[in-house]
């Protein structure tokens, strides 16, 4: 299972990720931030306000939003 082990903020919507397995890559979120749980991200501010969830394994915000760890792995693929 993959899982997200350090993230840091770049820019914009852009963060930094480092998994399990030690791929490394930049994910822009940008185009992701719909729906209700997400919508309140576009707030750069609130969207710089995330963590590595402990149990979830994953990055995800206070307002309980997280993307799943494939998923983010798959887009770090893509921009690594």
């Amino acid at each position: 299972m993959i899982k997200v082990v350090d993230a840091r903020y770049i820019r914009d919507y852009v963060i930094w990720l480092k998994f399990s397995d030690g791929v490394e890559g930049e994910v822009d979120l940008q185009e992701e931030l719909f729906g209700e749980v997400f919508e309140p991200l576009k707030d750069k501010e609130l969207f710089k306000n995330f963590v590595v969830h402990p149990e979830w394994l994953t990055i995800a915000w206070p307002n309980g939003a997280d993307f799943a760890p494939e998923f983010l792995y798959s887009a770090a693929q893509v921009h690594a």
